[in-house]
């Protein structure tokens, strides 16, 4: 045996090198030579503290895929030799680039056809999130409008957003619907999501977000839309299979703890997994009470209270920041990232790709600003935008890192160093990205 396959073993039932083949030896289809550094993240899966700087590097890096996995990982000028080459193996050149997995973006709100720039101008006016919201814009203006529009419009337009996704190095991506209010448009939005899954190179995880504001048909009656979400949506989506998670915007104005408590409570009993819109424009109680119930996240935390922050760093709950929605919506006060971290709580970045506050699908920007305003170092940054983000998607070990066996979600890096990702901000620095072992982008443009 050689160091190199000392160093980074195969499977024994994945090639015969370890002089014990079972079955069948694997063929690389895909092999990538000449990493400057292949970020691998193996390890620990969610980081916390200390370790998320940990990003298991190995430098002059090869890396062989079979199918859909990762097959090998060792130094470039050995990885050939390790492995047999399937017939018409798919080369590339890195070019001493950088290999990182791909992003997990685990908030967004993609599935809308109005966009809203107006109200960008609004509040570079002087006019608030809750002000314009108030007027008769935010949520319920998207609402409105997605009510009006056909189900084939909607999927063209997230179809675009998937690209965009793509093309900068995301893989896998959480989806809510919320823009709909109803029952019915719920889930229309729930089926588009589902028929761009099942199309797409993008994984999408699908997320009910119907307690996302309450409508303008229930404004006088808000205890009525808490029981049609309760004995209507909630149940149709779970027998419908429509949503692996259900969220709700626990916040003044909105959804109150009380109202929260028993929404995600009737979720949770119909099978969904639980995630929170927590603390985004008053410290409400959202962190406490995703920890209550023990929620895979509370997101935003813009607002957390020093309760919250020891609530979320003594549990397993993830507190998901969104860095892009403060700076879109021209706030000065960023979540206390580094308060999380160094009190114990996993954090992840995600983009909040929605209409009103943060019409953004790169996650590399998202990295950028959290390492210029929140104070992360560009491996912390990295870490939350790739292993611990898919740990807030209940997907801890199965995304998010580059481990032999392991799904082949890849991006490669017009970069030499990984911390060139969020330096060189503004561009687009990818290369190729390849999901489950296939290249889906080559150049900036889909395969």
């Amino acid at each position: 045996m050689t160091p190199a396959e000392e160093q980074y073993p195969l499977d024994s039932d994945v090639v015969e090198i370890m002089g014990k083949p079972v079955g069948p030896p694997k063929r690389a289809t895909l092999l990538i030579r000449n990493i400057s550094q292949l970020v691998t993240l193996q390890g620990a899966s969610p980081r916390k503290g200390a370790d998320m700087n940990n990003l298991a590097i190995i430098e002059s890096a090869g890396l062989a895929v079979s199918g859909d996995s990762v097959l090998a990982i060792g130094p470039s000028d050995e990885i050939e030799g390790q492995v047999d080459l399937a017939p018409g193996c798919h080369l590339i050149d890195a070019g001493g680039g950088v290999v990182t997995p791909g992003f997990v973006d685990s908030h967004t709100h993609p599935v809308f056809n109005m966009t809203r720039e107006k109200e960008f101008e609004m509040r570079l006016q002087g006019k608030s999130y809750m002000e314009i919201a108030d007027s008769g814009g935010g949520i319920r203006a998207s609402v409105r409008d997605l009510r009006a529009t056909d189900e084939k419009t909607l999927r063209l337009r997230l179809n675009g957003r998937l690209d965009r996704m793509l093309a900068h190095g995301t893989t896998t991506v959480e989806a809510k619907s919320g823009y709909g209010l109803s029952t019915a448009s719920e889930l229309m939005s729930l089926e588009v999501i589902k028929y761009l899954n099942e199309r797409h190179p993008l994984e999408i995880i699908p997320t009910f977000l119907g307690a996302h504001e309450v409508p303008d048909e229930h404004r006088s009656n808000r205890a009525e839309y808490i029981k049609i979400l309760i004995n209507e949506m909630i149940p149709q989506v779970a027998e419908k299979n429509l949503a692996n998670f259900c969220d709700i915007f626990c916040e003044k104005g909105v959804f109150s703890v009380v109202e929260s408590r028993e929404i995600l409570k009737a979720a949770a009993k119909h099978g969904l997994k639980l995630k929170l819109h927590a603390d985004e424009l008053d410290s409400s109680g959202g962190a406490e009470l995703a920890c209550e119930l023990g929620a895979v996240s509370a997101d935003h935390l813009v607002s957390v209270s020093s309760d919250g922050i020891s609530a979320l760093a003594k549990s397993n709950t993830i507190a998901t920041l969104l860095p892009g929605t403060t700076y879109s919506l021209g706030l000065k006060n960023f979540a206390p990232a580094r308060d999380l971290i160094e009190r114990g709580a996993i954090i992840a970045l995600a983009t909040d790709c929605n209409p009103g506050s943060n019409y953004c699908e790169s996650m590399p920007m998202i990295i950028s600003l959290a390492c210029v305003h929140y104070r992360l170092t560009p491996a912390e940054a990295i870490c939350a935008a790739t292993v611990n983000a898919a740990a807030a998607l209940g997907l801890a070990g199965e995304r998010g890192q580059i481990n032999i066996g392991g799904v082949a979600d890849l991006v490669v890096w017009d970069a030499g160093d990984y911390r060139e990702i969020p330096y060189h901000y503004g561009v687009n620095l990818v290369r190729e990205v390849i999901k489950s072992g296939k290249v889906v982008v080559q150049q900036n443009k889909k395969a």
